[in-house]
């Protein structure tokens, strides 16, 4: 099935976790479709604030089975499907491919640092020969803050040449907004997300299609309305607002601290597992936390 790219507002979705850590899963569909029903166009469960690193191969693929059954276009999700196993990330990206996801979103291989250019291609060519599906769509994940691998501006070339049908967009976490205005200004038409909603209003108007935010957790509304009203004579003040909201969250570790808001917003402190390494928010810096937010 052929499917229109992914565009909007993308939400990394939070995986609530039972007491003895594991996904709740029935918790976690109605949460998905809850950030649908409140503004996401689309969900990126499985990135870096769903905690997608510490979920194992076979769970994310249970979950996303489970998700697809219970009612969520497969179309409006953008899967993360990194590992640092190439064998596993093509297993889970085929499991995607063939549940007709909208796309995948893709890591470089971020074990090993200093590796060149020639080797993120050749690793991220790999995992996309071993799925040898035409269904499949990559969206690659930049994010060197915590990957400290990347996908440089040539690289991203030479994978759009190799597989111009396959790989067909990205999403910027690098926080370097020239680095996201290169992309954009050298790939027009690539389907470039940045990370932040803080550079939406910018994104859009150097042709981007949209953000896969965090803060989409907790407020989608308000982010997908800058993204629906972009050409507005206010843009610029809806886009401040947002930046409040953001700049509210900032000193504090980004996933506990959205799972701090959640558990506070629902009155549910389940909402507040987290597997480790990850550990709560102080009492102090919880308390701060929610006087700064007012989402």
């Amino acid at each position: 099935m052929t499917q229109q790219p992914l565009h909007g507002v993308l939400s990394p979705v939070l995986t609530p976790m039972t007491d003895q850590l594991n996904p709740d899963i029935p918790k976690w569909i109605a949460f998905c479709k809850q950030l649908l029903q409140d503004g996401c166009t689309g969900l990126a469960p499985f990135g870096t604030t769903s905690e997608g690193n510490s979920l194992g191969v076979e769970e994310r693929i249970d979950m996303l089975e489970q998700l697809v059954a219970a009612g969520v276009p497969a179309h409006r999700l953008m899967p993360g499907v990194g590992t640092c196993s190439i064998a596993d990330t093509a297993k889970l990206a085929g499991h995607a491919a063939r549940l007709d996801c909208g796309g995948v979103l893709m890591l470089p291989p971020f074990y090993y640092k200093g590796v060149s250019d020639e080797g993120v291609f050749r690793a991220t060519a790999e995992v996309i020969e071993r799925v040898g599906d035409s269904r499949l769509r990559v969206y690659l994940y930049h994010i060197p803050p915590i990957a400290v691998v990347g996908f440089s501006l040539a690289n991203i070339e030479r994978l759009i040449a190799a597989y111009p049908n396959t790989v067909i967009g990205i999403k910027d976490s690098s926080g370097d907004w020239n680095n996201l205005q290169a992309i954009l200004e050298n790939f027009p038409g690539f389907g470039t997300f940045t990370g932040s909603e803080k550079f939406l209003l910018s994104t859009l108007r150097l042709g981007g299609v949209g953000t896969i935010s965090a803060m989409a957790n907790v407020i989608p509304a308000r982010i997908r309305y800058l993204y629906e009203h972009w050409t507005d004579e206010n843009a610029d003040q809806v886009q401040e607002v947002l930046n409040l909201y953001r700049e509210s969250t900032r000193e504090y570790a980004p996933i506990p601290a959205l799972k701090q808001i959640m558990a506070s917003r629902t009155g549910d402190a389940s909402w507040l597992n987290l597997r480790p390494p990850l550990i709560n928010l102080s009492a102090d810096k919880a308390q701060q936390l929610l006087a700064n937010f007012n989402g």
